[in-house]
């Protein structure tokens, strides 16, 4: 299992038809680089509201794994 931010977008995005990848990552882009972890998750229901008829397990495994990926949330920024 992926804990790493780097790793969990890798894999997802191989299961992102190529068409829909610039912007789905662009939309991936604002959960990782939110300033907090409230505006991350309203990120991801955002997310999840515009793709999860379509990559619905790609959205559960960032759900699933969100109390792992998050974990950076509680350090400041570099």
């Amino acid at each position: 299992m992926q804990l790493c931010i780097v790793h969990q977008i890798r894999n997802s995005i191989k299961y992102v038809a190529s068409k829909n990848q610039k912007e789905f990552l662009k939309d991936l882009k604002l959960v990782y680089q939110a300033s907090t972890k409230e505006i991350a998750e309203s990120e991801l229901i955002r997310l999840n509201e515009k793709w999860g008829s379509k990559y619905l397990l790609v959205l559960k495994s960032w759900q699933n794994k969100w109390d792992n990926l998050s974990l950076f949330f509680k350090y400041p920024p570099a």
